[in-house]
């Protein structure tokens, strides 16, 4: 069901009319279970209108309201901003599913320059306000950046390509009638093993890794440009619909809500989660603190603990911390769970676990009155090194069947592949959220 704003028309408000054929269509939709794609462009409510468009139950905030009824029950609420949404008409876009903004074109606020300088004095341009690059980069409204108007609805497409609104079916009957046609990856599978980091303080680019495990090398990216330390993204496995987390750095407050948020997509679309995890935690110091990073990182906690989705986790380097629970660790159930022979599992680092218990020996030692010195202080760190780095050696972890296994890099899309197919050959879940705090 396509919902579109004509600009030309007053800017695209909202007469009593246009309410009405909007909630309309948005019936429609609710009905026949179709998914909402909304052409925005469009400055809010017709406010000389405002008494026949504004507080009645069928007037503008019905359509915020049908939405969310909408994503609740498992309509996809896509929006393409090609124009600006003012006022009302930005919850158009910031309560989609997702959303693309066209540069230079799409804006969204609450209140556009004019009014921002009457309430506050600020001056500031439309772009500066709420531009593509704002919202893509900065506050996370928008998931996609479009160059052009032309990108903007290829990207739109993308996004329909990727619902799997058979998802339900495919995954209740499994895959054993069911002939998916697919491209190999453009590169060879076995330059992952030169990819894979033996040095864990290396970075990479996870996407490196993505194209040589997924179909014709093909990956929708899902808000490249926000919490860019996380890569999220639709693609396929040997056919099959799967949906793609894979670590960039540490996780900073803006990676964990991204995460968060690509896991309610896909477990609302009920599509397989992929984790790739080179994780050495969370982002730490008094400005992360102060802006919630661990309330951002329960959310996401929260989202991997409840998806009912298949889920495969592959350990491809550093694997510490709360950083290990947010990428799914063992404790969070995965359906499969493998190493790479690089890869290594632990609270910390050795160097850091050693560092704090010093701190901790040292002032012990200070509160009896004895003084230690270097050379002790060396060797106690040194034996605390050696024993996180025994304990976080992958043949340690799998040798405990604390994993399902180590596996070859260049064979990592045959054994998700495979993993896929296992766990799909059963009964949907629905997935439950507990509370997100906000």
């Amino acid at each position: 069901m396509f919902v579109a704003n004509d600009p030309t028309v007053k800017g695209g408000t909202y007469y009593p009319i246009t309410v009405k054929k909007h909630l309309r269509a948005q019936e429609i939709a609710a009905q026949c279970k179709l998914p909402c794609i909304y052409l925005v462009d469009s400055g809010g409510a017709f406010l000389p209108k405002q008494a026949d468009v504004f507080p009645d139950k069928e007037n503008f905030g019905r359509i915020f309201y049908n939405q969310a009824v909408m994503s609740s029950e498992g309509i996809p609420q896509i929006a393409l901003v090609l124009g600006s949404c003012t006022a009302g008409g930005a919850y158009i876009p910031a309560m989609a599913d997702e959303s693309v903004m066209v540069k230079g074109n799409g804006t969204i606020f609450l209140a556009g320059p004019p009014l921002v300088k009457a309430a506050t004095g600020e001056e500031v341009s439309a772009e500066d306000l709420g531009g593509a690059a704002v919202h893509c980069k900065t506050s996370g409204v928008s998931d996609y950046f479009a160059q052009d108007e032309l990108h903007g609805l290829a990207l739109g497409r993308n996004i329909i390509k990727n619902l799997h609104m058979a998802g339900k079916d495919v995954l209740q009957n499994g895959l054993k009638n069911i002939n998916y046609e697919y491209k190999e990856p453009l590169y060879d599978a076995n330059e992952l093993r030169s990819i894979a980091p033996t040095d864990l303080k290396q970075q990479f680019d996870i996407r490196s890794v993505i194209a040589r495990i997924v179909d014709g090398s093909e990956f929708d990216e899902f808000k490249k440009l926000y919490g860019s330390t996380l890569v999220t993204g639709f693609a396929r496995i040997f056919g099959q619909p799967v949906g793609i987390i894979g670590n960039n750095g540490i996780l900073f407050n803006e990676s964990a809500l991204k995460g968060a948020h690509f896991i309610e997509i896909c477990t609302q679309r009920n599509i397989p989660l992929v984790f790739l995890q080179n994780i050495t935690g969370f982002m730490v110091g008094s400005r992360s603190e102060a802006g919630g990073i661990a309330k951002s990182g329960a959310k996401m906690v929260m989202a991997v603990s409840c998806a009912k989705v298949p889920k495969i986790t592959i350990i491809i380097g550093g694997s510490f911390g709360a950083g290990n629970y947010a990428m799914c660790g063992r404790a969070y159930n995965p359906n499969f769970m493998f190493l790479w022979p690089n890869a290594r599992i632990s609270v910390m680092g050795g160097a850091q676990a050693a560092g704090v218990l010093a701190q901790i020996e040292k002032a012990n030692k200070k509160k009896q009155g004895i003084q230690w010195i270097k050379e002790e202080e060396e060797k106690f760190k040194e034996k605390v090194v050696e024993a996180y780095e025994r304990e976080g050696c992958p043949y340690y972890s799998t040798a405990r069947l604390w994993d399902d296994g180590i596996i070859d890099p260049a064979d990592t899309r045959k054994v998700i592949g495979l993993c896929i197919s296992a766990s799909l050959n059963r009964a949907t879940q629905d997935t439950k959220y507990g509370v997100f705090r906000m």
